[in-house]
């Protein structure tokens, strides 16, 4: 399942929003303001600590269908910006405020390197529902679907633990979403270190030849034949080439699925100021 928070961070419930998803071994996408993510670069850091996915909201919730190219171009384009130098990553994901959009809009986006995600579930905690009833709404999500939720409605935060408890039960999970399909997809391991696993796959992850504005990175793939590597871009970096895989996104997190080639594959990206070497993940299918 998407669990997503949108309109963060704020100094309210934010730090409590994240607690309660570690505590119940949970996980989101966070879809915060520019103009909020500018305001509080601890809690953006806070986000990407706690391993959230994080997603661009605008810089500050207008209605974009009635602004023009240029003013939407400006409203993504700072979000991305402040994102960036907050959090250190790239979104690759787009909510557009109340789910309104057209083409104009997603011309936009898609130049940015954006995918359009709105939503299946409908909460309503903006709209004061109460925490019963945001627990209600959430019970409804089928896999892989979304569920609209937001960063600053108390009732919200009391509602995640039934949210976590009840998912749990129906032998489902928080995810995060797949910037290729738009929908929510089960958590892979790892964290903050090289290399990580799920289920019975694990990937490694080594530097390899490098040049003054770009470098080489290679990925052992091990446990099966069957898997998807998540690949975590830092801040600045992008994909210019990549072999022995079928890679998906340019920016933030990259996606890698074998394409018969075997179980090591490389990439090459664009530095673009930032040399740290990615971390990645794998789920086996």
């Amino acid at each position: 399942m998407g669990l997503t928070f949108d309109d963060g961070p704020t100094s309210g419930n934010t730090t409590q929003l994240i607690n309660t998803l570690r505590q119940y071994n949970g996980t989101g996408t966070v879809f915060p303001t520019g103009s909020n993510a500018q305001a509080n670069g601890s809690l953006m850091q806070a986000y990407r600590s706690a391993g959230l996915q994080i997603g661009n909201h605008s810089w500050d919730h207008p209605h974009l269908v009635n602004l023009s190219s240029s003013e939407i171009q400006s409203q993504l384009t700072r979000t991305q910006q402040a994102i960036q130098q907050t959090a250190g990553v790239t979104p690759n994901l787009f909510r557009p405020p109340y789910g309104e959009t057209n083409s104009t809009l997603q011309q936009i986006e898609s130049s940015l390197g954006l995918r359009e995600i709105i939503w299946d579930v409908d909460s309503q905690d903006w709209n004061n529902a109460s925490a019963g009833a945001i627990r209600q709404a959430a019970s409804r999500l089928t896999n892989g679907q979304i569920i609209l939720m937001h960063d600053w409605p108390a009732n919200t935060v009391a509602a995640l633990p039934g949210i976590l408890q009840d998912l749990q039960a129906r032998n489902l999970c928080p995810g995060h979403i797949s910037a290729s399909t738009g929908r929510a997809v089960a958590p892979s391991g790892g964290g903050s270190g090289g290399g990580g696993g799920g289920g019975n796959c694990t990937v490694s992850v080594s530097r390899a030849d490098e040049w003054s504005d770009r470098f080489n990175v290679t990925f052992a793939v091990s446990g099966g034949s069957s898997w998807t590597v998540s690949i975590n871009l830092n801040g600045g970096q992008s994909l210019q080439s990549s072999w022995n895989a079928t890679v998906s996104g340019s920016t933030g997190t990259l996606t890698a699925r074998p394409n018969g080639a075997g179980n090591n594959f490389g990439v090459t990206l664009y530095k673009n100021g930032n040399t740290s070497t990615p971390t990645a993940s794998c789920a086996a299918a």
